[in-house]
C-alpha cells in the first residue's frame, strides 16, 4: 500500500471513527458497507477488517462516554459477560455461510432496525432516564441476544443493545449507547480474534482505519452528549437507512 492509498485509509478512518463516537457503536456499522463498496471485500471480510477499527475505538468511546457519564459496573458486566459467549459462537457459524447470504441478511438486518426505531422515534414513549425500568437481570438475555447479532454481523451488538436499553429498559439515549459500549467491547474482541484466525482480516487497510479512527471519535462522542435526545435517535435512524442502501447496491 502506497502513502497516498495510507492517508486515505487514515482519512476514511476518521470520519468512520467520528460517527462511532456520535451514536456509540465504534464505526463498523458503517465501515462494513464501505469496504464492501469502495474495496470489494466480501461480507466476511469486510466485517473481519472493520473489527481492526471497531475494537480499540470502542475503547475510547466507552471511557469516554464513562468521563461524562459513569457506567454501572453491575449492569456492564451483566450485558458484557452474556454477550461474550453468543458473539463467539455466532462468530463461527458466520465464517461458515455464503458470502452473498450474509450481505443480504445484514442489508436486512439493518433495515428491520431502522423500523423499529422509526416505531420507537415517532411513538410517544416515556423520557429516558437514569435508572432501569426493569431489574438489572433482565439484561442478561439483552446481551445474549446482542452478542449472537454483534458476532453474526460483527456490529449488531450495541446497535440493538442501545434501542433496547432506551425503549424497554427507560435509559436516555446517551446513558444507553455508553452501556452498549460496554456490551460491544468483549463481543467484538472475541469477534475479531475468531475472524483473525480464519484469515477474513486485511490488516494493512484496518491498521490505518483504526488510527484514524482513535483520532476522531472523541470528537463524535462530544457532538452525541451536545445534541438534544431526540436529535440524536433521529440521525442515527437515518444512519441506519443509509448504510443499508449504501450496501444494498452491492447484493
Amino acid at each position: 500500500m502506497d502513502i497516498a492509498s495510507w492517508l486515505l485509509n487514515l482519512l476514511l478512518g476518521a470520519a468512520l471513527g467520528t460517527l462511532g463516537g456520535l451514536f456509540g457503536i465504534g464505526g463498523g456499522l458503517v465501515a462494513i458497507p464501505a469496504l464492501g463498496v469502495l474495496f470489494g471485500l466480501d461480507q466476511q471480510l469486510a466485517q473481519g477488517t472493520a473489527l481492526v477499527m471497531v475494537v480499540p475505538n470502542v475503547v475510547l468511546a466507552l471511557w469516554r462516554y464513562h468521563q461524562h457519564n459513569p457506567i454501572n459496573r453491575r449492569y456492564a458486566l451483566a450485558l458484557g459477560l452474556s454477550g461474550l459467549g453468543s458473539a463467539w459462537l455466532a462468530s463461527l457459524l458466520a465464517l461458515q455461510l455464503e458470502a452473498r447470504s450474509m450481505r443480504l441478511a445484514f442489508v436486512g438486518f439493518l433495515l428491520a432496525l431502522a423500523a423499529f426505531n422509526l416505531w420507537r422515534l415517532y411513538r410517544q414513549l416515556p423520557d429516558g432516564g437514569q435508572q432501569l425500568r426493569h431489574p438489572w437481570p433482565w439484561l442478561i438475555p439483552l446481551g445474549a441476544a446482542s452478542g449472537l447479532l454483534g458476532g453474526l454481523f460483527a456490529v449488531g451488538s450495541a446497535v440493538l443493545a442501545t434501542p433496547s436499553l432506551t425503549a424497554i429498559f427507560g435509559l436516555s439515549q446517551v446513558l444507553a449507547q455508553g452501556l452498549s459500549l460496554a456490551l460491544a467491547l468483549p463481543a467484538t474482541s472475541v469477534t475479531l480474534l475468531t475472524y483473525a484466525v480464519h484469515g477474513e482480516v486485511d490488516w494493512a487497510l484496518g491498521i490505518p482505519l483504526a488510527i484514524g479512527g482513535l483520532a476522531s471519535i472523541s470528537w463524535g462522542v462530544k457532538l452525541a452528549h451536545a445534541l438534544p435526545d431526540r436529535r440524536l435517535r433521529q440521525l442515527f435512524c437515518g444512519f441506519l437507512l443509509a448504510c443499508a442502501l449504501l450496501l444494498g447496491f452491492r447484493v
